[in-house]
This record gives structure tokens, C-alpha cells and sequence, in this order.
């Protein structure tokens, strides 16, 4: 087992895996453009199904032209801390292939894809120093419009992402919950031969 970053693991996993996680206090720091550039270029390395990289990203750094037009497109759950981050972008996928005849077709994988990316884009952020949450309580409608999303692309998350600060800095209530999570034992979710975990 791994202890790190106030988690233990049931297994020797790499404690790089522990101490990445999602907070949200930053201090509004700007991001060196080739740190940004850095992250991006490690999430453009995921696999992908059939190497199609269906992931896109959208970015503004704060302290833009485009940034209070970025936080606006957050809810405001999100926005009360996001704003203080040092970038916020928006992971877009597109939907579909195109066969060698020209044909479009459905790509079952492209979120699973630009959830790989993602991933990526997480762990290259904190071995940069910084630290990059996901969310998903955005306005997907609003993004399309406001971003030119083209036809056939899905706006699957944004992400901020920045440098850690001290909790106090959050409304009391965000404050409380500042603090790396735990998983469900491992038992709970991979099983051996069959499903034969509770459906919930």
C-alpha cells in the first residue's frame, strides 16, 4: 500500500496517483504560455481509438480579453472559485469519424477518448506544479454559441487550472470540503469474471 496526500492505497501504486487531485483555492497566478502549452501537448499524447484524437480544447489564460467571457460560461457554483484560477478551457470531442469514402460515422469512443486526455492534461499539470479540476456544471449550450462549437462536436467538461493557495481564501462552505478525497475500496468496483458488484 501507498500513503501520500492524506490517502492511503490498498496496493503499491505510484503515490503520483494520490497527490494529484482537485482543489479549488488558487491564487490567480499567471501561467507561463509554454507551461499551458506543455500541459495541452501531454493531453494531445492520449490514446485514442483508431488514433483519431477526437479532443479539442479551448483556452484563455486569466486576465484576457476572453476571460470574463470563459467564467460566465461556468455556473455559479463553479464561478465563485474557478475565477481565481490562472486558465480555464473547455475539452470538446468530436462525435464522429469519416470513413476513406467520405462517410461520417458515429465514434463510439470520443468521450471515453477525451476523458483519456484529460487525464493526461491532470497529471502533466501537477508535475508542473499547478493543480487542474474538472467540472461538469457548466452551460454546454451557451459554450456552443459563445465558442463557435461546431456541428457533430460535444462540449464535455472545462477545467481550471492553477496553483494552490491556502483554503481561507474560499467561502466557508467550499473550505470544508478542501481536502484530497477517498475512493470506494477497490473490491467495490472491479470484479473478477462477471459484474457481481451492487447495482446501486
Amino acid at each position: 500500500m501507498t500513503h501520500s496526500n492524506t490517502r492511503q492505497s490498498e496496493y503499491p501504486v505510484d503515490p503520483l496517483f494520490l497527490d494529484r487531485w482537485s482543489p479549488r483555492a488558487f491564487d490567480g497566478a499567471n501561467m507561463p504560455k509554454e507551461h499551458l502549452l506543455t500541459i495541452l501537448d501531454a493531453a494531445h499524447w492520449a490514446p485514442s481509438a483508431s488514433n483519431l484524437q477526437p479532443w479539442r480544447f479551448v483556452y484563455a489564460h486569466k486576465g484576457s480579453a476572453q476571460w470574463d467571457t470563459f467564467s460566465e460560461l461556468l455556473m455559479e457554483g463553479n464561478r465563485v472559485w474557478a475565477k481565481n484560477a490562472s486558465v480555464l478551457l473547455f475539452i470538446i470531442s468530436r462525435s464522429y469519424s469519416i470513413s476513406r469514402d467520405g462517410e461520417k460515422k458515429p465514434a463510439a469512443t470520443h468521450s471515453f477518448d477525451a476523458g483519456a486526455a484529460w487525464f493526461s492534461l491532470a497529471m502533466q499539470a501537477h508535475l508542473l506544479g499547478y493543480h487542474a479540476h474538472g467540472m461538469a456544471g457548466i452551460f454546454t449550450d451557451k459554450i456552443v454559441e459563445t465558442l463557435n462549437v461546431p456541428e457533430g462536436y460535444v462540449v464535455e467538461a472545462a477545467v481550471a487550472i492553477g496553483t494552490l493557495t491556502d483554503k481561507s481564501t474560499l467561502p466557508e462552505n467550499l473550505a470544508e470540503r478542501e481536502t484530497p478525497s477517498k475512493r470506494l475500496p477497490l473490491t467495490d468496483v472491479a470484479f473478477e469474471g462477471s459484474f457481481t458488484g451492487k447495482a446501486d
